[in-house]
């Protein structure tokens, strides 16, 4: 009971210890989550505290959890732009890869031509448990964003199920192998029970749900409940047709509209991390050294074959004559096609078959899980490693985003926005306001009429460059909903908003800083105060401190009249400033309101020359 208890808590804190390293070190986390299953293997022997056959049931239980959990974030508002890519990747770019990667797994991975078959059945899929932590990181133009998303989500049970077919025609499922007949029965009785069974449980579930007979603290369960048991059900009809059935009920609820789903996605992906976490761990502990050694050559041939041929040409071919993907965008999708949980989970269990059901493969049958294993390392570091570089190299990403996006359009805001911009920054403003949208378009500033909390806000706005928000408009609720909208896309600590005006007040009458975004400013203003400061004159002005002219030289000048709202670092960095922030240092440029001193009472110190004006609009 107590080494259980003690392996099962170990497990969990390795894995989260290793996101977070991850995080910190800006690295994709499956390598790490690799590296430490790998060495707790080294340590440990699993196979003490938990059986094949549950791990595998419990394996397959959390890929069906995070294969729901993806298709919840499909939109089918993105397929209008990247539908038509999608589509032929699945379809006839997924075929390319299956074929050239059968003919790479006999040749070069010296497999016969069954196993080879079935080897590149297995590494057809790629996976949202990588495709999304690499994307989050380097956000790519929206375009090859949503490409890559729901490639990365749909292929995982289209692999799945190739896999089941070629298994079925190759090597059967100890009632002797089918034939072509036998391969199109299976693929309509996957589709049939797939897509029927999870649009049928979608369809009740959002029923459900909008009818309100199932409680609040209730739903998230429910709805992981229900996924879990039809997919399930569908294994049991047909052999792993349960993946198309938790995909189809995450896209089906994804896109009805009678029931609010957002708290059951917020649900599903922090469950994910801790499945995700776990299971590299667990899985990553199976493989030993002396398996990899064994196969070392013949893995690195393969992953080469893979990288370098595989994966472009299946793209080009694919795509070849598709108008709406440029050049460059064919090319990251080439250098995007890392494998992840799907691939380890499924090729486990399949060779596991193989070798119960047919000794004769049982030699090959060991040498698919390492093969598998090493192609699932190899293309993570490869793509995980390389696609940010690649990314910004094409022009479809920015390095380290800190561009910022405006809610609420005034005086102050564009004259902000284009001093970031005139920096070199990216902004970009929103308004429900035409006349405010063009006010700022006038300045040369980007603008969009719409409102923050629209579903074109939340599913089309393109946000590559951004890596902030400010709410700035005159109403408080906005400004704090604006930020709990935002603050799942750019992430809590990036979002930001003027002082409430009932901030101050009493614990009953002000409004739950839970919600509220970070306050901007080194001083934090009201919406109110801020046009006060706007009708006695104040200006945006962006400021260099150097050694003649420090912080406390520009505090003596401006006083309490000075509000910080943003500080360029002297390394290039753009910070939004607020009352917590470091004060800012010899080098750094500021970027201030300011109500200018009286030139006869208060002038300015003649050893100002940093101060660089207000900005100039058009």
């Amino acid at each position: 009971m107590d080494e259980r208890l003690i392996y099962f808590t170990s497990v969990l804190a390795l894995g989260i210890s290793a996101q977070w390293l991850a995080w910190k070190l800006k690295l994709p986390s499956i390598l790490l989550l690799l590296a430490f299953g790998f060495g707790a293997g080294l340590i440990y022997d699993q196979s003490q505290i938990i059986e094949v056959e549950t791990l595998f049931a419990l394996v397959s239980l959390s890929v069906a959890i995070i294969l729901l959990e993806g298709g919840l974030t499909l939109r089918f508002s993105e397929l209008k732009e990247a539908g038509p890519a999608v589509f032929r990747l699945v379809g006839p770019g997924s075929m390319v890869s299956w074929g050239l990667s059968s003919v790479a797994a006999h040749y070069l991975a010296g497999f016969s031509w069954p196993v080879a078959v079935l080897v590149a059945a297995l590494v057809v899929v790629t996976g949202p448990t990588v495709i999304g932590p690499i994307l989050k990181t380097i956000k790519p133009r929206r375009s090859v964003n949503s490409i890559l998303k729901w490639e990365g989500i749909v292929i995982d049970p289209v692999g799945a199920i190739l896999a089941v077919l070629v298994f079925g025609v190759f090597f059967g499922h100890g009632h002797g192998q089918m034939g072509w007949a036998g391969v199109a029965l299976g693929i309509g009785k996957t589709l049939l029970v797939g897509v029927g069974l999870g649009y049928l449980a979608a369809w009740a579930l959002s029923f459900a749900l909008s009818k309100h007979w199932v409680p609040d603290f209730l739903q998230s369960v429910v709805v992981l409940t229900v996924g879990l048991a039809l997919f399930t059900v569908s294994n049991l009809i047909q052999h792993e047709s349960g993946l198309l059935t938790v995909t189809i009920i995450g896209i089906g609820l994804a896109n009805q509209h009678r029931a609010k789903i957002r708290h059951v996605v917020e649900f599903k992906e922090v469950l994910r991390t801790v499945l995700i976490s776990c299971l590299f761990i667990v899985l990553g502990g199976r493989i030993g050294v002396d398996d990899f050694m064994l196969v070392w050559k013949e893995a690195l041939l393969f992953l080469v074959a893979l990288i370098v041929v595989i994966r472009p040409a299946s793209v080009f071919i694919s795509t070849l004559g598709l108008k709406n993907v440029t050049f460059k965008e064919k090319v990251f999708l080439s250098m995007m096609a890392p494998r992840g949980i799907v691939a380890a989970a499924v090729s486990s269990v399949f060779a596991l078959d193989l070798a119960a059901q047919h000794t004769e493969y049982a030699a090959e049958a060991a040498r698919i899980v390492p093969v598998v294993y090493a192609v699932i390392v190899g293309t993570v570091a490869f793509y995980g490693l390389l696609a940010g570089f690649v990314s910004r190299r094409l022009g479809l990403a920015t390095k380290n985003p800190q561009g910022v996006l405006f809610i609420g359009i005034k005086k102050w805001s564009i004259e902000a926005a284009a001093v970031i911009q005139e920096a070199g920054f990216r902004v970009l403003m929103m308004d429900t306001n035409y006349a405010a949208t063009a006010e700022a378009r006038m300045a040369g500033v980007p603008a969009v009429n719409a409102n923050v909390l629209s579903d074109f806000a939340a599913e089309e706005l393109d946000l590559v460059g951004i890596g902030s928000m400010v709410a700035a408009t005159g109403n408080d609720q906005v400004n704090t909903l604006a930020c709990v909208s935002l603050g799942h896309t750019l992430g809590i600590s990036h979002v930001f908003q003027i002082k409430p005006e009932d901030v101050e007040e009493s614990e009953r009458k002000s409004s739950s800083t839970e919600y509220n975004g970070r306050l901007i400013g080194n001083r934090s203003l009201t919406a109110a105060e801020f046009d006060k400061r706007e009708k006695s004159g104040a200006v945006v002005k962006r400021t260099t401190l150097n050694e003649a002219f420090t912080l406390a030289s520009f505090e003596e000048v401006y006083g309490e009249s000075a509000t910080i709202l943003f500080r360029i670092t002297s390394s290039g960095g753009l910070k939004v400033v607020t009352p917590e922030s470091t004060p800012p240092s010899v080098g750094d440029q500021l970027i201030s309101l300011v109500v200018e001193p009286d030139s006869e009472n208060d002038p300015v110190p003649v050893n100002s020359p940093a101060l660089e004006g207000p900005v100039n609009l058009p």
